[in-house]
């Protein structure tokens, strides 16, 4: 095997190497060409609830790589938490910063040169999608850990019934803080399921992580057992020649959209799968994705679609009970970076419980947990996560009640303005025109108070959002699209039985209005914001940037 550093000339080899050695890596592994240098990623930090623990588990990561024969040399990227980012101007920098994280793990391994393999570590909602694009980018062998769902002691309904105490005013701060560590009990991800666990559970559905990867719980010696083997892994990946290009093939991304539509994932998945398949040069296109959650079932209900956590899924046999239980509708042949198959990962006896984990024949186990929908509010599509809506609001119409933020909406519920039966509509909140595409995970739990309401946005949304909330309309505001023209009291109708979000108004009133039309433009307070703004591309293609 020759290494990546061993390619240099003689004299740069040498001054790499010594700047390596005055670093701490031993001089004898630098000098033995069957001990590949491992890089591990981390985006270890004290501000994230789901990366605090990652410290810990990269001293796991670096044990099992040693073990295996190979260095390993750490460094760190950002990580931002989107729940602290909620309700503020900051939102807008949490999807900006996939991309942030992407080309730092670039400029780090392919700049410095030297490494063999990588295991990326990250636990939260931008920053998994981020290094899972920094693998497919670089292609060195790899794989990711993450920190796991932390405990929960209470029901996710409980959790929302405390912060619905505290909107009436009926709770106070501290109550909520203290309640709410009965549900987020600890470090570790958050034990619903957002884009942080969807995101985790599409790397083992992607065969980029090693089997129960994505939801041994946090605080476990089994996450810890888990990163371990993990850095061993990787170096034998590097050994067999085996990379994310091998893995993450059409088929294996084919089977990570089976599994999204099976657990009823978060919405967010569909920007940063197909940000994902820009990176590997594959396809993962809106219309695509409908194809499959039209006739996949959705066999287990944890919150949003139902009142059990990633806790309950673990239990229940993790990921790999939901693949195998999925079996006929994934191609097996894909590679794992277990250095296996899936076939050859599934042909064992894994136990599922089926009190969590339906059968796709159950009579429970129903298609279409996630929609793309299409009509003259959305002519390239919106999503909407149909598994989380209340079956009476599956065909719904109401008045539109336009606002250009967020934070226009905050202030109109506050002032007790939006009625029941309201479609509220935030715009100038995607990619561009926000910029940088806030989740309005807010705006939907504050909608969850007023009856028959519906949420209708360029914006996206959290994992844990529920209730009838539309969002990720493309194309968005800024560039002009209907959504831009919606004025208050037009009827906007939505019908998911035929995939259809309408606004009752002409074309000949819609041009009418166009040519008045002048776009909203946002401060956004940064260079980074102003110049994501510049490069981002739609929603509907993974907001990649130009």
């Amino acid at each position: 095997m020759q290494r990546a550093i061993d390619k240099l000339e003689p004299f740069q080899r040498a001054i790499s190497k010594a700047h390596l050695a005055a670093a701490g890596v031993s001089i004898d592994s630098l000098e033995n060409p069957d001990k590949p240098l491992i890089a591990i990623a981390n985006s270890w930090n004290e501000l994230c609830p789901g990366h605090e623990p990652l410290r810990q588990l990269a001293a796991e990561v670096k044990k099992g790589i040693l073990e295996a024969g190979g260095e390993p040399i750490e460094f760190n990227t950002i990580g931002m938490c989107d729940g602290v980012a909620q309700g503020h101007a900051g939102m807008r920098y949490c999807l900006p910063h996939r991309d942030l994280i992407t080309d730092s793990c670039e400029a780090m391994i392919v700049g410095e040169g030297c490494f063999d393999g990588v295991v990326y570590m990250g636990s939260c909602d931008k920053i998994i999608p981020g290094m899972l694009m920094a693998a497919a980018r670089i292609d060195l062998p790899a794989a990711i850990v993450t920190a796991g769902p932390c405990y929960d002691e209470i029901k996710p309904s409980e959790s929302k019934a405390l912060r619905a105490r505290f909107l009436a005013g009926e709770a106070t701060e501290r109550e909520v803080i203290e309640g709410t560590l009965r549900y987020y009990t600890g470090p570790g991800i958050c034990p619903f399921l957002g884009t942080a666990n969807t995101m985790g559970c599409l790397c083992e559905g992607l065969g980029m992580m090693l089997p129960y990867g994505a939801l041994w719980p946090s605080s476990t010696s089994q996450r810890r057992f888990s990163a371990r083997r993990t850095g061993a892994a990787v170096v034998d990946l590097v050994r067999r020649n085996i990379k994310p290009s091998d893995i993450m093939t059409q088929a294996a991304l084919d089977n990570a959209v089976a599994l999204l539509a099976s657990i009823g994932g978060s919405l967010n998945a569909l920007i940063h799968l197909p940000a994902l398949a820009d990176e590997l040069g594959l396809e993962c296109t809106w219309a695509k994705v409908a194809q499959t959650t039209s006739h996949t079932p959705v066999v287990c209900n944890v919150v949003p679609n139902g009142d059990i956590s990633c806790i309950n899924l673990y239990k229940a046999g993790g990921i790999p009970a939901v693949l195998k239980t999925i079996e006929g509708s994934l191609d097996t042949s894909v590679m794992t970076v277990a250095g296996k198959t899936m076939g050859e990962e599934l042909a064992g006896d894994i136990p599922v419980d089926r009190s969590v984990i339906r059968t796709q024949d159950d009579p429970a186990s129903v298609a279409n947990g996630i929609q793309v929908l299409y009509g003259n509010l959305a002519p390239e599509g919106a999503l909407v996560k149909t598994s989380a809506v209340p079956a009476e609001q599956h065909v719904w119409s109401g008045p539109a009640m336009v606002f250009n933020s967020e934070d226009e909406a905050f202030t109109a519920y506050n002032e007790n303005r939006i009625a029941a039966g309201t479609g509220v509509v935030v715009r100038y909140e995607g990619p561009k025109g926000g910029p940088g595409m806030k989740e309005l995970h807010r705006v939907t739990e504050i909608m969850k108070g007023i009856p028959n309401s519906a949420v209708i946005t360029d914006g996206r949304f959290s994992g844990a959002s529920g209730g009838l909330s539309v969002g990720y309309l493309c194309p968005e505001a800024l560039d002009g699209a209907p959504i831009a023209l919606v004025e208050d009291g037009d009827i906007i109708h939505i019908d998911l039985s035929r995939n259809l979000i309408e606004l009752e108004v002409s074309e000949e009133d819609l041009e009418r209005r166009r040519a008045t039309w002048e776009p909203m433009i946002h401060e956004n307070g940064g260079r980074l914001l102003a110049r994501y703004a510049k490069q981002v591309g739609s929603a509907k293609t993974g907001a990649v940037l130009s």
